[in-house]
């Protein structure tokens, strides 16, 4: 009777531990919640993030130009199970689908997912500079050039 007792104790704290890893990892990322700018020939990008719930951040990234604004694609980081998910939908891409890549890596200042079938990007990073700017970067091989693009941006909204 105590091996069940003990053994329930052990499963008990286990699966607490675990899906407190899981929560850990969405809300290492809560730095990207607000709105963030880079400024561009083609005119200002934006990129807002916001909590939806415990294991989800829902984003959208837009280009603002004098002759009007332009969605460029809707994001969810979303934690299933046991990993955490980047998921870009962008209007002409992938016949207009969802994108999955993978949490690779998280700590306090870094994001980084991949998904190596997709044609590009496969990786995509969020590095955090301070609690004012970060950089997102895509980065991977098209036409079988390895290619990178960062993208600096400014805190204008959101937490601290």
């Amino acid at each position: 009777m105590k091996a069940r007792i003990i053994v329930g104790i052990v499963i008990m704290l286990i699966s607490i531990g675990w899906k407190s890893q899981q929560e850990n990892n969405l809300k290492k990322a809560e730095w990207l919640i607000g709105t963030w700018k880079n400024k561009t020939p083609k005119g200002s990008m934006f990129e807002s993030w916001v909590k939806v719930n415990d294991f989800e951040f829902s984003g959208e990234s837009y280009l603002v130009k004098k002759d009007g604004l332009f969605t460029l694609e809707t994001i969810s980081l979303v934690q299933e199970k046991d990993s955490l998910y980047y998921i870009p939908t962008v209007k002409d891409q992938n016949n207009g689908l969802p994108v999955r890549f993978a949490l690779k890596t998280i700590s306090d200042t870094k994001i980084l997912f991949e998904n190596q079938k997709h044609d590009f990007p496969q990786v995509i990073s969020y590095t955090k500079v301070n609690s004012d700017s970060l950089v997102a970067e895509i980065s991977g091989t098209k036409n079988g050039q390895i290619r990178k693009q960062t993208f600096p941006m400014k805190r204008v909204v959101g937490n601290k």
